[in-house]
């Protein structure tokens, strides 16, 4: 796939199928790719935990919140929920503050999970406490994202030439997944 492709395909999957369970060697080759992004001051102050087991998920699914537009939608349902997660957590004692090796590195799994034929949502609204207790998370340990995994269950159509001021993303009757995207002639100044 090219780049281009890979990012047409790199979407917020937020359904999946969950009778299709994700190993957990697909989890470590997609934080070894990530371990070699670039990092801020090369400090490398990441840090991941991943889950692949149907318990452990369901720990880690309990403490996210999911698509905030869609306000009358709690959540994937039981059978379309992630199959993997990857907890993304900056390690303190090598850097006090992580400023952008958190996304360069979600981003870097996700273009990895789609050219593998997966998807995947980053994750950031989450119950930071209920999950660090879930999992015993170290305290010098900040939790950072979670990158969602699994075989997409759902469309995502992007709209281009369409605002996402009023309304960030929306679903159709049929289910489809809507997200505008700017036009080019609006994000790019001359």
């Amino acid at each position: 796939m090219t780049i281009e492709e890979l990012l047409a395909g790199s979407r917020s999957y937020r359904r999946f199928r969950e009778n299709e369970p994700l190993a957990r060697e697909t989890l470590v080759r997609l934080v070894e790719l990530s371990r070699l992004c670039p990092s801020a001051a090369n400090r490398q102050p990441l840090k991941f935990m991943i889950s692949w087991e149907p318990e452990k998920n369901a720990k880690i699914f309990s403490h996210l919140r999911w698509a905030a537009a869609l306000t009358d939608w709690p959540g994937p349902a039981e059978g379309e929920r992630p199959t993997g997660y990857i907890v993304i957590l900056g390690d303190t004692r090598i850097a006090k503050q992580v400023r952008w090796d958190d996304g360069i590195a979600a981003q870097s799994m996700l273009l990895a999970a789609v050219e593998r034929g997966l998807g995947g949502c980053i994750v950031g609204s989450i119950d930071k406490n209920g999950l660090r207790a879930a999992l015993n998370i170290p305290e010098h340990l900040e939790i950072l994202l979670v990158v969602a995994l699994g075989v997409p269950n759902e469309t995502v159509v992007l709209e281009h030439g369409t605002s996402p001021d009023e309304l960030p993303y929306w679903r159709d009757t049929d289910g489809t997944h809507h997200v505008p995207k700017r036009p080019l002639e609006e994000v790019l100044l001359q």
